[in-house]
């Protein structure tokens, strides 16, 4: 790779950008000149600083990455852009492509993806994830795609879900969606929340058609508090295994029976990982994350964690937000 490679990193997620900055470091040729977090500003700076490269997410405020790309083409043409984007619709993707962006790197997969996708952007090639083999992408079928790993394969089930919000209204947002979809559809879901937000989740079901306590009293949604529920598998500080999966397999069994369908599921939603981190215990954090990956594999289940960073104030490191990620096959952030 050429040397000077000058980069404008846009995300409106701190801790990712930060993810990214210390991830690009590795490569000697990279310098950042800047780092944004809207798209109007990111079209600005390519307008000021015609980088190399910019890596662009798509959900930004004031202006979609999609936008901002097209008039960043218009205002900088030598730029080349690299999506950074936690959307895996084929739609989405295409449209990035058909503008001209140079690759399309999933965030979930950008731990393993991204220093290879920047290589590839910067020679001209085009990269797009390996999680996106075996869609049909009508924008770069005349194309080569410089992807090593990229195979003939099916996109991945996303199961075991994370999402990290900095306002609290956002995150109880996102995980009324994710239950009440479930109950709407029949399902059966388990909530481990703190009691704050259980009660705040309650007077939201009602827009999904769902009585919250008529599902409760049929054993289809079951809520626990998630202080009490660590104090049930941590031992010293750490997660016992065994401990862990006999608390939540005995809670998925007993919700699975609630529902005899055919094609039923049990959505699980926690934040015992989000207290251990406001506690500072991130290697349990991620010990926990691990654990959530055999209870999907275990009990076939649907899992979101969610991590509100607005509600204890706080920031995540780059590094933990990255090992996090890592353990789960979709990422949300806003």
């Amino acid at each position: 790779m050429e040397t000077d490679i000058r980069i404008l990193v846009v995300d409106d997620f701190e801790p990712f950008r930060d993810f990214v900055s210390s991830t690009l470091k590795k490569l000697p040729e990279v310098q950042i000149t800047a780092e944004v977090s809207d798209g109007m500003e990111a079209v600005q700076k390519a307008q000021e600083l015609r980088p190399d490269l910019v890596l662009l997410d798509i959900g930004l405020p004031t202006l979609n990455g999609i936008e901002a790309a097209r008039r960043i083409r218009e205002l900088s043409p030598r730029s080349k852009i690299l999506f950074l984007s936690a959307s895996d619709s084929k739609e989405m993707v295409e449209a990035a492509l058909r503008l001209g962006a140079h690759g399309y790197v999933l965030k979930l997969d950008a731990q393993r993806e991204l220093l290879a996708a920047v290589e590839s952007v910067v020679q001209g090639k085009l990269f797009v994830s390996t999680t996106l083999a075996g869609r049909d992408l009508a924008a770069v079928t005349h194309v080569g795609i410089h992807n090593p790993d990229y195979r003939s394969q099916n996109l991945r089930t996303a199961r075991h879900e994370v999402g990290f919000f900095s306002h609290d209204g956002w995150f109880l947002e996102e995980v009324t969606h994710f239950v009440g979809n479930a109950l709407e559809a029949g399902n059966t879901a388990i909530v481990a929340a703190t009691e704050s937000h259980r009660n705040s989740l309650l007077p939201r079901f009602g827009a999904y058609g769902v009585d919250i306590g008529r599902a409760a009293e049929l054993g289809r949604y079951i809520a626990l508090d998630a202080a009490e529920a660590l104090s049930t598998f941590m031992v010293n500080d750490v997660p016992d295994p065994v401990r862990f999966i006999k608390t939540f397999g005995d809670l998925i069994l007993s919700a699975a029976k609630a529902v005899q369908g055919k094609n039923s599921r049990v959505a699980v939603f926690g934040e015992c990982a989000h207290l251990l981190w406001a506690q500072g215990n991130t290697e349990a954090v991620i010990q926990i994350e691990q654990l959530g990956n055999l209870l999907v594999n275990e009990y076939d289940v649907d899992i979101l964690c969610g991590y509100s960073l607005d509600r204890f104030h706080g920031t995540m490191d780059g590094l933990i937000y990255q090992r996090i990620c890592a353990e789960h096959s979709a990422v949300h952030a806003r």
